[in-house]
């Protein structure tokens, strides 16, 4: 994995999608400090914030939702969202611990009987301190055929990536969003329409 800027900074950035800090969402803070409050050390912390992440917020496809959600802010208030929302909840809770965390994302196979073509999938990376190494963590949710676990000596993704089908990992670590999917977020207003309009590349490349 590379990363799109060398300078770390950019990985601990606010911003109206990662809308974490009490001027803008202070629930996302107080989350985050409890979390700090039951967590032994940092790496203890990344652990915590990914499985809250991924076991309390609902992928909304899972639970049959009806809500579009894009910021942080959003997501921990409604409980649910898909992948790329729930990346954005774990990179702020990340990032309001001054924990580096970036986007990634996978081009997968929406669904290979209903649905076979590619679409993007967005998860995380963390930068762990004490093992001077970035970490992909994907809090997606688990369910019967989907089991994303944290893992610092090898990583367990939500999806195995199948090369033969086209399948692809995009190897760089975003500082933000792909536009792609903000826009995907922000301009469909039912679960319905995101599903028939779920972004198939990246803005970046």
């Amino acid at each position: 994995m590379k990363l799109q800027f060398n300078d770390i900074t950019r990985y601990l950035e606010t911003s109206g999608i990662i809308d974490f800090g009490c001027r803008v969402s202070c629930e996302i803070t107080d989350l985050a400090l409890k979390i700090k409050d039951y967590s032994q050390d940092e790496t203890g912390y990344i652990k915590n914030a990914f499985e809250y992440v991924r076991d309390n917020i609902s992928h909304s496809a899972d639970i049959q939702g009806n809500k579009v959600t894009c910021k942080a802010s959003e997501v921990l208030r409604e409980k649910e969202g898909i992948c790329y929302a729930k990346s954005h909840l774990l990179a702020a809770l990340l990032r309001c611990n001054q924990i580096p965390a970036g986007f990634c994302y996978q081009r997968l196979i929406l669904d290979s009987e209903t649905a076979p073509y590619l679409i993007l999938h967005g998860l995380n990376a963390v930068y762990i301190k004490a093992l001077d190494k970035w970490v992909r963590l994907d809090a997606r949710g688990n369910k019967p055929d989907v089991n994303a676990q944290f893992s610092l000596a090898q990583e367990q993704l939500a999806f195995p990536v199948r090369i033969k089908l086209g399948e692809e990992d995009i190897p760089t670590i975003f500082a933000v969003p792909d536009e792609n999917v903000i826009n995907a977020l922000t301009k469909n207003k039912s679960l319905e329409a995101l599903w028939a309009n779920l972004p198939t590349k990246l803005y970046f490349n």
